[in-house]
């Protein structure tokens, strides 16, 4: 598993990134954890430009500083998964959200790439100075919360949010 690296979306990416959306679209999925959006934009420079805005919390759409990150496998470049790094908490993320969404395109599933994907955006929290980070997920996302889990987060919430129905919060320390 450490065949993987994160990369900020970019114009060169184009061309994966949209067969990585297409197959999300092709399985029936209405969305992309961790990638801001993405399936909802069948322009790609439309929705890099989304995911630049997000890097200053002024013109963030979600109010805090966010980077999104793809997550290449070295061995043949592919794209399997996004992740999308929040650097702060405002109190909509608080309630759902967190700091942290992602998500690995559906032929790469149950490989352990989303635990080694989690673990490379822990790092870059740490380089920001983030202490503590949260992860919510549906109640029947096992593979999301396993994820998490593997990674060192605690469950800290379990119940009924009226928007997301049934979710977990779980905190990671990072210090």
């Amino acid at each position: 598993m450490t065949d993987l690296y994160l990369k900020k979306p970019s114009r060169e990416l184009e061309t994966d990134a949209m067969k990585y959306r297409s197959e999300y679209l092709e399985h029936g999925e209405t969305h992309i954890n961790g990638s801001f959006g993405f399936i909802h934009f069948d322009n790609y420079i439309k929705w890099l430009e989304k995911v630049m805005s997000a890097h200053k919390k002024e013109t963030s759409p979600i109010g805090v500083p966010a980077t999104t990150y793809f997550t290449v496998r070295k061995s043949d470049n592919k794209i399997i998964g996004t992740i999308q790094l929040r650097h702060d908490l405002n109190d909509d993320l608080l309630k759902r959200g967190g700091n942290i969404g992602y998500g690995i395109r559906p032929s790469e599933r149950g490989k352990g790439y989303g635990t080694k994907q989690l673990s490379l955006v822990l790092e870059k929290a740490k380089e920001l100075g983030i202490s503590r980070v949260m992860i919510s997920c549906d109640k029947a996302n096992f593979a999301s919360a396993n994820v998490a889990i593997k990674n060192g987060a605690k469950l800290e919430w379990d119940g009924y949010d009226e928007e997301d129905g049934f979710i977990q919060i779980y905190w990671i320390d990072l210090v």
